[in-house]
């Protein structure tokens, strides 16, 4: 599987391409401010096709730019219904389920808390690695601002479940671990 990331805007969110591999169709993760550009600019160094675009939460950090790639390559922006109101552009509504996107399985469980439509998305690697990309529900030793008590309960039911070798892809900041973060989570983590 091929996963390609990078840092945007001021903010420095965090941007995703997951493919099956180079040349091949992907899907684009939570494209944010002054994303554009480097979106393009991966998508031809790799050879990709984007099939549609995945947005973790609503805020603009990390849904800026979905519209401009919906629109320049009529793919579809997949959002929690519960931050419609954050993402003025058309969007189709994401629920706990599994999405068939580029040869890809994703499932997307919701992470209320840093916003009420917050989800994380969990794939499994054909190499066998596991990721969630976590959006802000998670990051290297913290968790989002927000509802701290939804957060607890979100973080508690469907992160901490999962195997220590699960890598957090996370909406700002490096990747880790759930074996990483598992006694920080646990044990009631503050907010960023």
């Amino acid at each position: 599987m091929l996963v390609v990331g990078f840092a945007a805007g001021a903010f420095r969110a965090n941007c995703y391409l997951l493919a099956s591999a180079a040349g091949a169709r992907c899907v684009v993760v939570d494209p944010g401010q002054d994303a554009v550009a480097p979106v393009e600019k991966a998508l031809g160094e790799h050879g990709l096709t984007p099939e549609a675009v995945l947005v973790t939460h609503g805020h603009a950090d990390h849904a800026d730019s979905a519209g401009a790639l919906a629109d320049t390559y009529g793919i579809p922006v997949w959002l929690h219904p519960a931050d419609d109101a954050l993402v003025p552009i058309p969007t189709c509504d994401l629920a706990d389920t599994t999405l068939e996107l580029a040869g890809l399985e994703v499932r997307v469980e919701h992470t209320p808390g840093h916003t009420p439509g917050s989800v994380v998305f969990r794939l499994d690697t054909p190499e066998g690695g596991r990721l969630v990309l976590t959006g802000d529900t998670v990051f290297a030793g913290s968790v989002g601002r927000g509802d701290q008590q939804q957060l607890a309960a979100s973080v508690r039911d469907t992160l901490l479940p999962l195997a220590d070798d699960t890598v957090l892809l996370p909406g700002h900041g490096g990747a880790t671990t759930i074996g990483r973060e598992r006694a920080f989570l646990a044990g009631g983590a503050v907010a960023r």
